[in-house]
């Protein structure tokens, strides 16, 4: 793939950007240049661990990983390039199409590899046995993740757990305790290893930890809301007496303001390029979507807990919550109208929150808000839950694009809501805005 880029670099720059009267070199006059390149390209990959395969790794995660690994691999390679021969004889313009084409060749050529993997591993090929501590509701939202991603190629061979031992009596077995595992490990040719129970204590992780260890076997972790909270600490003195801070949210001063002008300029963008489209809908929802406007507004939870009013193409009956108040939406719900059910599925009656995004009630990425009635309960019910409301909603989020939308855990979804919350970057948004695309493609729980 590399030199395939830098086959395509030059074909751009020497064939279709001719200049006359300039001299053309062949393109085996850069050959040492693609021999060094792909040396360091081999080195600064290994580094970066790109060789060792790891199963689940989005596309957009992988992208952004070999941009920085081939990125860093250029710079090497123009270094020890000038170094060696005290000057580069390979065009800028050439290089720098050398450099973006191998980032996106590389990485294609990755995706068709990792295709082909999930296609196997979905029927049985290259299968790995995992084996997952704790049977309690942790457990059980491993288990239904796994069940429904086939092309992880993920088996799981049982549970163990020292307390819900009357749990799964006919569906994946508990085999025993923690004090079992080592054999279990040996019995079922374990792979990895994920640890589901939050209220663990230290020592029998680490011990787990450690038989796995010696076994070769992965160890991953499925955290609660505490362990998210202190994922990241740093240390303080109040006076001279030391202090442990738990991470504050990640999205203030400079943060606030960058995040803001990409919700400005993204929104106002879309809305004029979409705004075709969005005449289109507003015409279908009003000749298919029975008697009432075209547009819903409906009051939700924002910004420190105010609300404000969010707006939706309207996709269901106009007197949809006339006899039983708020309520979600279930699938095949009888209030939705004909064309509701098309813009639901595709999430295309959120598109007019792009208004709200532009004049500043909400962002692009950020907690889905909910109604009052339901932040409300839920305040009551799941901790750490109002402090969803230390940020702006979005139009999409990290819970949304890992399949928590709908009728689905609020618990759960709080921990990815605090998660996104307490690691925002410019980059984690743009992750989130381009994982979004995919997951409406997917998504099972837009109804």
């Amino acid at each position: 793939m590399l030199h395939a880029a830098y086959r395509l670099a030059y074909l751009i720059r020497y064939r279709l950007v001719m200049r006359p009267g300039v001299e053309i070199p062949p393109p085996e006059a850069y050959t040492d240049t693609v021999i060094v390149m792909a040396v360091c390209l081999f080195g600064v990959l290994a580094f970066f661990r790109h060789y060792i395969p790891r199963r689940g790794l989005s596309r957009i995660d992988l992208l952004y990983s070999l941009f920085l690994g081939v990125s860093a691999a250029f710079i090497v390679g123009l270094a020890v390039l000038t170094l060696a021969f005290r000057e580069l004889g390979l065009p800028r313009v050439v290089l720098a199409g050398w450099w973006v084409s191998s980032i996106l060749l590389i990485w294609l050529a990755r995706v068709i590899l990792d295709t082909g993997l999930r296609l196997g591993r979905a029927h049985g090929v290259d299968t790995a046995n995992v084996l997952i501590v704790g049977a309690g509701e942790s457990g059980e939202i491993i288990r239904e993740k796994i069940r429904h991603a086939p092309e992880l190629g993920y088996r799981i061979v049982g549970f163990v757990d020292d307390v819900h031992l009357d749990l799964f009596e006919n569906s994946t077995p508990i085999l025993g305790t923690l004090s079992d595992v080592p054999r279990l490990i040996e019995q079922h040719h374990v792979s990895e290893l994920i640890i589901a129970a939050p209220r663990l204590e230290q020592r029998d992780v680490l011990e787990l930890v450690s038989n796995c260890a010696r076994a070769h076997v992965n160890v991953k972790l499925f955290p609660d809301i505490v362990q998210i909270m202190s994922s990241e600490v740093t240390t303080s003195d109040l006076t001279g007496l030391p202090m442990v801070q738990v991470r504050d949210v990640a999205l203030r001063g400079w943060n606030l303001t960058i995040k803001r002008a990409m919700d400005i300029v993204v929104s106002a963008i879309a809305l004029v390029l979409i705004s075709p489209f969005l005449m289109a809908l507003a015409v279908a929802v009003k000749l298919w979507g029975g008697a009432g406007p075209v547009f819903y507004t409906q009051e939700r939870v924002g910004l420190d807990g105010k609300p404000f009013h969010l707006i939706k193409f309207r996709s269901m009956r106009a007197d949809a919550e006339a006899s039983t108040g708020p309520v979600w939406a279930t699938q095949d719900d009888r209030r939705r109208t004909v064309i509701g059910t098309f813009i639901r599925r595709w999430s295309l009656d959120e598109l007019p929150q792009l208004v709200n995004v532009l004049v500043g009630e909400m962002s692009l990425v950020g907690p889905r808000p909910e109604r009052p009635h339901f932040v409300e309960q839920f305040s009551r019910e799941v901790p750490r839950y109002a402090e969803r409301h230390n940020e702006k909603a979005g139009m999409t989020g990290w819970a949304q694009v890992n399949g928590l939308r709908g009728n689905t855990s609020i618990t759960e979804r709080t921990k990815y809501d605090l998660f996104y919350v307490e690691n925002w970057s410019l980059a984690f948004d743009v992750k989130i805005c381009l994982k979004t695309i995919g997951a409406i493609f997917r998504d099972k729980n837009a109804y």
